[in-house]
């Protein structure tokens, strides 16, 4: 061990530059112990307080030596030792002696200075157990990832006034198992809390507790709804705008799938052929042979064996051409040899399928031979051209805003919603419905109007939207034409995902409930 002598004016000025945090105490000494840097302190000779009656004393009653652990310096660990005086109380009847402290620098029952616990805190407020005490190593201020956790959950949780505005939404803690819901403030975007469920009941005793609630932005849930209709029924609830949308995206795409056999000639796809066609067309008329001897939906479900939904989805069509659909044939690994497939199935018809797979096998197909079967049954090698999900294309154009669409695409999207007039009503329907997105308070009455435009056209998918719609109607008026939405709520929960990830799945609610909460 060297022991570094070093003047007091110098060591003044150490103080005031690598150990500034420790300049409340009176340093004597810095060591170097190769691994470690031992200073030697002891504290000033100012009276002290007593920290149950508050009285000072000076009197000292005897010397006790503390050692913490400080900032690194220079890669190295360093050790603070430091001589504190035991102080006798000045008040009768109060405690006999006590150990003074050093506010800011040493606090009571801690092994480190106050400025290394906030690195301590901040490290293992991001990384938690594992990962932070594998850091904090590197760092050279090493503790186990036991210490790691007690200090993370030792950092106090944010505390403030009731607010306003608030989002509630579920979020999964073992998806399709179990579920809990975060509470955030719609306005500045704080967590406020974490329920361990995402029951009626827990969230409606939440909020009892919390009276001063006035918005509330939730998504489409009906229990949300029901708790706060319970305990706040004057609260405004505000339906998320993104999910409505979502849901009149998925009723357009059904509208489009419905009248594949309307646009499927403009985009030059073949519809679905052989047996499965056959069989459709069959029980189509089997359905409406039945309805129309007056036997019930469910009867006809019966007597068919058939589901009743697929009883009320041939019962929808009025013509049997509408329940064939347009093949969902995605990118797969064969495609980029269907040139090659087509000559040799060109050039030698009765070609076994063995050899054509080895012949591909060796241009670079990675997959099996079930695959290529399945490819050449399907009739994708001999089409002219591979169609990549047409109706989810055609659906994305009606989505699109027209300010993002190409001029070719402008072009086949009039040559598709022109060809029947139900995708000329869908298409409208989208354009009518955009506009409301944006909140205005003149949105209430436009809504009214558009759900009667769409009431008035045969267009059963987009029906059953405007009855969810109808279902949660003042919550949707409020999303529409007030500026609150659930939108920071799900931005909390991909920041959830990612704390998930990081403790994988190995953390208990209490530990990952106050990482989400510190943010």
């Amino acid at each position: 061990m060297r022991v570094v002598d070093i003047p007091v004016k110098d060591v003044n000025e150490l103080v005031q530059t690598v150990f500034s945090g420790l300049f409340p105490l009176v340093i004597e000494e810095v060591a170097d112990e190769g691994e470690q840097i031992v200073v030697r302190a002891r504290t000033p000779t100012e009276a002290a307080v007593c920290p149950v009656c508050g009285a000072p004393s000076g009197r000292v009653h005897g010397y006790q030596l503390r050692t913490v652990a400080d900032v690194p310096v220079d890669d190295r660990r360093v050790v603070v030792r430091v001589r504190v005086r035991r102080l006798v109380c000045p008040t009768r009847g109060c405690r006999h002696t006590f150990r003074e402290q050093v506010p800011g620098v040493l606090e009571r029952y801690q092994r480190r200075t106050a400025r290394l616990t906030r690195q301590v805190k901040a490290v293992v407020k991001e990384l938690a157990g594992r990962a932070g005490a594998r850091l904090l190593a590197i760092l050279a201020a090493g503790l186990s990832r036991h210490t790691a956790l007690r200090t993370l959950l030792r950092i106090p949780l944010p505390t403030g006034r009731v607010p306003r505005v608030i989002g509630v939404d579920d979020f999964a803690l073992r998806r399709r198992h179990r579920y809990a819901t975060v509470v955030i403030d719609a306005e500045t975007h704080a967590r406020i809390d974490v329920l361990p469920d995402r029951t009626a009941d827990t969230l409606e005793a939440w909020l009892r507790e919390r009276p001063g609630i006035e918005v509330v932005c939730r998504d489409g849930s009906a229990t949300y709804a029901e708790a706060i209709r319970r305990a706040l029924p004057d609260a405004v609830q505000v339906g998320d705008r993104w999910h409505l949308w979502h849901n009149l995206c998925e009723a357009a795409l059904s509208e489009v799938k419905a009248h594949s056999t309307c646009w499927a000639t403009v985009l030059d796809a073949p519809l679905y052929t052989g047996p499965r066609a056959q069989t459709t067309l069959e029980r189509w008329h089997q359905v409406h042979d039945l309805l129309d001897k007056g036997v019930g939906l469910l009867e006809c479900a019966r007597r068919l064996q058939l589901a009743l939904n697929t009883v009320k989805r041939y019962a929808r069509a009025d013509r049997p051409e509408r329940m064939l659909r347009v093949p969902k044939c995605r990118v797969g690994l064969v495609d980029p040899y269907r040139e090659h497939l087509r000559k040799r199935r060109t050039e030698d018809p009765a070609a076994p399928v063995q050899h054509l797979f080895e012949e591909i096998k060796t241009l670079g197909f990675t997959g099996c031979l079930n695959l290529l079967h399945k490819y050449i049954n399907q009739g994708r090698a001999d089409a002219e051209r591979s169609h990549v999900s047409p109706r989810r294309r055609l659906a994305r154009m009606l989505l699109t805003r027209p300010d993002n669409l190409k001029a070719e695409q402008h072009e086949l999207l009039a040559r598709l919603t022109g060809v029947c007039p139900k995708m000329t009503q869908v298409a409208a329907s989208i354009r009518g419905f955009a506009p409301l997105l944006k909140p205005h308070a003149d949105n209430a009455d436009a809504l009214t109007h558009w759900i009667a435009q769409v009431r008035a056209a045969d267009l059963p998918h987009l029906h059953a939207f405007t009855r969810g719609l109808d279902r949660d109607l003042d919550a949707v008026v409020a999303g529409l034409t007030l500026p609150y939405s659930n939108g920071p709520t799900e931005g909390v929960h991909t920041k959830t995902k990612r704390i998930a990830r990081q403790i994988h799945g190995r953390a208990g609610f209490a530990l990952l409930r106050h990482r989400i909460l510190l943010g």
